[in-house]
């Protein structure tokens, strides 16, 4: 049985690895000479929001301080999901807000912790203004695919549109 300490829980089930377009293509683990840094980025500071919702999210950079230790995390993709685990650690109260008022007809609670650790992580990039708002939309909507199901990533991809308009960045 896999536990959130397990890279078996996070790499998910064998499917095709999120590579970049030009990358080789396996089955399996990702090939992690190919993948970006920014991408593996990403899964680790979402594993370290997702463990956060599910503990105390008061504790996040606690909480993620374990988590990359305890996966012995690369350090350049730590830096990375530091970064964005600070953003939503300092401003998380106002990137709820904001993600709330486009979650039509749904309260943040509500949705399940992938699909809300997602919109975070999101939001925080977003907010950052570092990546090309059309990467950080398709890296979460990819995410939500692969750590919750096809429909999460149609809702992640639909919150994210809305909000990325109201930022006035699409």
């Amino acid at each position: 049985m896999s536990t959130l300490h397990d890279d078996n829980f996070w790499d998910g089930p064998a499917q095709e690895p999120l590579l970049p377009k030009t990358g080789k293509r396996t089955r399996g683990k990702p090939n992690t000479r190919t993948e970006r840094v920014e991408t593996r980025g990403r899964a680790r500071a979402l594993q370290a929001l997702y463990a956060a919702d599910l503990r105390d999210q008061a504790q996040l950079r606690r909480i993620a301080t374990t988590v990359f230790d305890d996966l012995a995390v690369d350090p350049e993709e730590r830096a990375f999901a530091s970064r964005l685990v600070a953003t939503v650690a300092d401003g998380g109260a106002q990137l709820d807000a904001a993600l709330a008022e486009v979650t039509n007809n749904w309260r943040l609670e509500r949705l399940g912790a992938i699909e809300r650790s997602v919109l975070r992580l999101a939001a925080a990039e977003l907010a950052r203004d570092e990546a090309p708002v059309k990467v950080v939309l398709q890296e979460a909507v990819h995410l939500a695919e692969r750590y919750g199901t096809e429909r999460s990533a149609r809702f992640v991809n639909g919150v994210l549109d809305a909000y990325a308009r109201k930022l006035g960045k699409l």
